[in-house]
């Protein structure tokens, strides 16, 4: 081990003697699957590479029943109304905070992350259940529109729930991508069905838990868990509208069996995400804020930084300190907040980035830190890398790597780093660091990217669950969060009333007779400015 990388492990690689996370995982919270095989698949602990527990797997039929069970759940979750439904979910949103320890040791157990990255996923479950509780009333009440003409016709709005949504989930931040679709369809009235990836699926079976204990119904919730191209795909055929979460390979696959059913979809995909650094940074300080931008959950995180591009007036001093910060992580297995970086997942994981790694340093890149396993710390740990010299003939060039590697590359003007952030298939997340907040959001405005943070690496847009989230090109469709989140779950319906005050025309003649004051009557609406 290099004397610039400290380490943080537990002896031997142990997980946690916490009888309350042993006692759930083992006993409750899997019954909670629904299943009626009577198989299971084994779960790994990322820390150690022993079994975590072994996951009782859904067949076709079981999604199935769920989703009639749900449908009739729905039906009374939706007449009980917002004001009900909003103190439910606040409930909730107190036991998520109660309840936090069994969850971060949950997550850190399921996914190898550090405790500081698990508690990212436990605040922002609470905000948008918090959120979501709150704002639906407003957002999905409905109400009254201009009519086309004033007074002799009156228009009003409703939303009415699609039904019970079909919510595919990933292992890498299960708990709160799995709240930031779930919650704003239970606070939209709906049902859901959850596939729930195996390596996530006890976190999100405690976060389900929660919800349940503060009233939710049982059925209306469902969570079935296997093997995708088993019961994916009846996952997607029984529902009223889709959420997707994972690689655009299989969003594209998702999509096209929705759109056999006409059914909406809401995806968000793959991203190979840009961070911007000019030059009136303070390099020590944007050396820090990159580390965490790159670095979280060992980059496994969709929104995580994979490309920099740095202008040549301050690349030296930045990639001195970015070098150097990031050989300064702590990482381990500490159940506890002393590590900053984890582990990775599992095996595909370690995998693909050994093989992005390799890739770019057979083709001539250049290691400026990490590039290598760490085994003597447990199974798939790999050390945070930093590559200089990628070129376009490397897999991490354009690829998503989803994993703790970063390509730097300098650039000699802002317009020059503008072209090169966009010059992408992917436009899930960018980001500029500026010494200036006017020139940042100058620069911020011309990326081609769902969401764009400044100063930031992406907890600034991920955490603001009051605005939307979503991706533009290979990144996806749709929104998650704000109202944008919760109109997802609803189909508008418009309903006009004629008031008697005036027959509109029907026959020839009543044209001829009332063409001329309806033209006037359009005159006069422009002039009053009304829409």
């Amino acid at each position: 081990m290099p004397a610039s990388l400290r380490e943080n492990t537990l002896p031997e690689h142990t997980l946690p003697q916490h009888p309350l996370l042993e006692h759930t995982l083992t006993s409750e919270l899997t019954r909670d699957v629904t299943t009626t095989s009577g198989e299971t698949v084994p779960v790994i602990a990322p820390f150690t590479g022993t079994l975590l527990h072994d996951l009782p797997t859904s067949t076709v039929t079981d999604v199935r029943d769920a989703y009639s069970r749900a449908r009739l759940a729905q039906i009374a979750w939706a007449r009980a109304g917002f004001a009900h439904r909003r103190a439910v979910l606040l409930r909730a949103h107190d036991l998520l905070l109660q309840r936090r320890e069994l969850f971060l040791d949950t997550l850190q157990a399921e996914t190898g992350k550090t405790r500081g990255q698990a508690f990212e996923e436990v605040f922002q479950a609470a905000s948008v259940t918090r959120f979501n509780a709150i704002a639906a009333h407003g957002v999905l009440r409905g109400g009254r529109r201009r009519a086309g003409i004033p007074l002799v016709v009156t228009t009003r709005v409703r939303y009415r729930p699609k039904g019970v949504a079909g919510v595919i989930t990933p292992w890498n931040y299960p708990f709160s991508l799995a709240a930031m679709d779930v919650i704003p369809a239970l606070a939209a009235g709906c049902g859901v069905v959850q596939k729930a990836d195996n390596q996530g699926a006890l976190s999100i079976l405690a976060l389900r838990r929660a919800f349940i204990d503060a009233g939710v119904p049982e059925h209306l919730w469902a969570i079935v868990t296997g093997d995708g191209a088993s019961i994916g795909g009846a996952v997607t055929q029984d529902a009223d509208y889709i959420c997707f979460t994972g690689s655009t390979a299989t969003g594209k696959v998702v999509a096209a069996q929705a759109a056999t059913t006409l059914t909406g979809v809401s995806l968000e995909l793959g991203g190979k995400n840009p961070l911007i650094i000019l030059d009136d940074v303070n390099p020590t300080k944007a050396a820090v804020d990159a580390t965490s931008a790159c670095f979280s959950s060992l980059g496994q995180l969709c929104v995580s930084i994979e490309r920099i591009y740095v202008e040549r007036g301050v690349a030296a001093r930045f990639l001195e300190e970015f070098v150097a910060t990031t050989k300064n992580l702590a990482i381990g297995s500490a159940f506890d907040y002393t590590a900053d970086v984890g582990s990775l997942t599992s095996q595909a994981q370690l995998d693909r980035v050994t093989a992005h790694v390799k890739n770019a340093v057979d083709q001539g890149a250049t290691v400026q830190a990490g590039g290598r396993a760490r085994p003597d710390l447990g199974p798939f740990f790999f050390e945070p890398t930093i590559l200089t010299g990628v070129t376009p003939a490397m897999d991490c060039f354009a690829g998503e790597t989803f994993g703790p590697v970063v390509s730097v590359s300098i650039v000699d003007s802002e317009q020059e780093a503008i072209l090169a952030a966009n010059d992408s298939n992917y436009g899930l997340n960018a980001s500029v660091f500026s010494g200036s907040a006017q020139r940042g959001l100058r620069v911020a405005t011309a990326l081609e990217a769902g969401s764009v943070n400044v100063n930031e690496g992406y907890r600034g847009s991920f955490s603001s669950v009051a605005a939307p989230m979503g991706g533009v090109k290979q990144s996806g469709l749709g929104r998650r969060n704000g109202a944008e989140g919760l109109l997802r779950f609803v189909d508008a319906i418009t309903i006009s009333r004629a008031t008697g005050l005036l027959q509109l025309p029907r026959l020839g003649h009543e044209f001829a007779t009332l063409a001329g004051p309806m033209l006037l009557l359009a005159g006069v609406l422009k002039a009053v400015r009304r829409r």
